[in-house]
């Protein structure tokens, strides 16, 4: 048996790095949407209690 017999010739040979960038790329995403969107929600309540009357 050789070494070529082992390989999974199913994907191509980038395949892997690609898919592992997307997984980091989309965690890094969801990770900055969450970060602004608690922004977002800090900046709306300190329009609504920095109130002088």
């Amino acid at each position: 048996m050789t070494d070529s017999a082992n390989k999974d010739t199913t994907r191509p040979a980038g395949a892997d790095k690609t898919a592992t960038r997307a997984a980091r790329l989309k965690a890094a995403l969801k990770a900055n949407i969450a970060r602004r969107k608690a922004q977002a929600r800090a900046r709306a309540s300190d329009k609504g209690t920095n109130r002088q009357g």
